[in-house]
């Protein structure tokens, strides 16, 4: 049906006063912006600190499908980030008997996670040797 025509119900469509809306980058289960077009390519930049802390915790979580307690290190590398991320992995009562892991996380220079492995398991009350 045209502008300025009436439809079956005898209304008449008129222009709409929208403006149409214009998609230019899609997000990622991270509220991050999605890969780029080449138009937009441009030079890779490093995240700072904290966003490379949150992003590490948010997309281990994703995978392992359980929250991460902390982030106990974050430092950054050639190619990217490194962090630590402590995990709850199997909850008890008394709580200080639970099982926490913590997990080597590695980032790109945006990022995006490249790599994860866990490298400590533990009980909540067990107190590092290493210091």
């Amino acid at each position: 049906m045209a502008v300025g025509e009436e439809d079956e119900t005898g209304r008449v469509r008129r222009p709409s006063s929208k403006k149409p809306v214009k998609k230019t980058t899609r997000k990622t289960s991270t509220g991050r912006a999605g890969s780029r077009t080449s138009e937009t390519k441009r030079a890779a930049r490093r995240v700072s600190a904290p966003r490379a802390m949150r992003y590490a915790a948010e997309q281990l979580q994703e995978l392992l499908g359980r929250a991460p307690e902390s982030v106990s290190a974050v430092k950054p590398t050639e190619s990217g980030w490194q962090a630590d991320v402590e995990v709850l992995e199997l909850e008890r009562i008394p709580g200080t008997t639970s099982v926490m892991a913590s997990y080597r996380v590695t980032l790109d220079e945006e990022g995006e996670l490249q790599a994860y492995e866990r490298t400590r398991r533990y009980t909540r009350s067990q107190i590092d040797p290493r210091g």
